[in-house]
């Protein structure tokens, strides 16, 4: 892999994990490399849109650029919300909020075991001449109310049955050994 990369995502805990997970790189920012955009996220799939980033951001910069797309799929919702995880629910809501909407939309199922749900996380990279792709998955159980103050999105209500606690109750490093992003930039640096 390149030693200089650029984070294809203005997410700044997103770049905060990637610096964390791979520490042997220099990950720098789309700010730090003058690049104000936003690159429409309009793919089925995780994969398509983490493609569609990386790709987006080295053709502007022929820096090589690590994107990611990534997601909660609730199986009680069929799937939801997937790839809209970031927008879920339409405009003006944030993290409480889209949080707030998948409780409310898992009132009434109260059994843990139909609470089922997978974080999912695709991550391409593209170079000048080599295209990269890997994923990851983190299996867990949707909590009835939010726990913990760390991590951001739907973590606090992701329960993940090993580790006994929400991904928003781990530490930094807890989160990023087993999570889906975790996975998957370790499974990207053993394609590499």
């Amino acid at each position: 892999m390149e030693k200089r990369i650029i984070a294809a995502t203005k997410n700044k805990n997103k770049v905060r994990e990637f610096k964390e997970i791979l520490p042997d790189y220099d990950i720098i920012t789309q700010e730090e490399a003058g690049i104000d955009v936003d690159v429409v996220e309009d793919g089925k799939t995780f994969a398509e849109n983490a493609m569609k980033k990386a790709q987006a951001i080295f053709d502007m910069t022929h820096i090589p650029a690590l994107a990611d797309d990534s997601g909660l799929e609730i199986f009680a919702l069929g799937g939801e919300p997937g790839v809209y995880s970031a927008r879920y629910g339409g405009e003006g809501l944030d993290d409480a909020g889209r949080t707030a909407l998948v409780l409310e939309k898992m009132k009434g199922i109260d059994d843990d075991a139909l609470r089922g749900a997978q974080f999912v996380c695709a991550i391409a990279f593209v170079t000048e001449d080599k295209t990269y792709t890997a994923q990851g998955i983190v299996e867990g159980i949707l909590t009835h109310e939010p726990r913990g103050e760390n991590g951001f999105g739907y973590d606090p209500i992701f329960y993940v049955p090993e580790a006994e606690k929400t991904t928003a109750e781990m530490t930094s490093a807890e989160k990023n050994a087993i999570s889906h992003r975790g996975r998957a930039l370790r499974n990207l640096a053993e394609q590499l």
